[in-house]
């Protein structure tokens, strides 16, 4: 892995996501029940939802911005392949929040991808802070 599957997979993760916003706003505006989905909207699944989608393309979009700045360092290789991974894997946690909400699965994944992410931009920002790399 390389940045340019943290840029691919971004995009792509940043389509579904979208596409799930989609869905949203199709149960709180147009659905048969819409009275009952927003009831409901600042409560359990319908609040989480939410919180998937906004996270979903948060975490797809800074796995764009990392790999592109992956693919512009002159990071070692060992770094920039940990750290894309990292990266990759924070995105467990929007799609922990999506396995929490439909499958009643436990919230491990959405802890996992959390602290991923974070390793991941700190890692990122760290080493920026450590070098004088230009971005070239």
């Amino acid at each position: 892995m390389n940045g340019r599957h943290n840029i691919a997979f971004g995009f792509l993760f940043m389509g579904l996501f979208m596409l799930y916003g989609f869905l949203l706003i199709y149960l709180r505006d147009f659905a048969p029940d819409k009275a009952e989905w927003i009831a409901n909207d600042n409560t359990g699944p319908h609040f989480e939802s939410r919180l998937a989608h906004v996270h979903g393309n948060l975490f797809a979009f800074l796995n764009i911005v990392i790999g592109f700045v992956l693919l512009k360092s002159r990071m070692p290789v060992r770094q920039h392949r940990t750290i894309s991974w990292i990266a990759l894997s924070g995105m467990l946690m929007p799609v922990g929040i999506l396995l929490e909400i439909y499958l009643h699965v436990s919230p491990i994944f959405v802890l996992i991808g959390a602290v991923f992410i974070v390793l991941a931009v700190v890692l990122t920002g760290l080493y920026f802070l450590r070098t004088n790399d230009p971005l070239s």
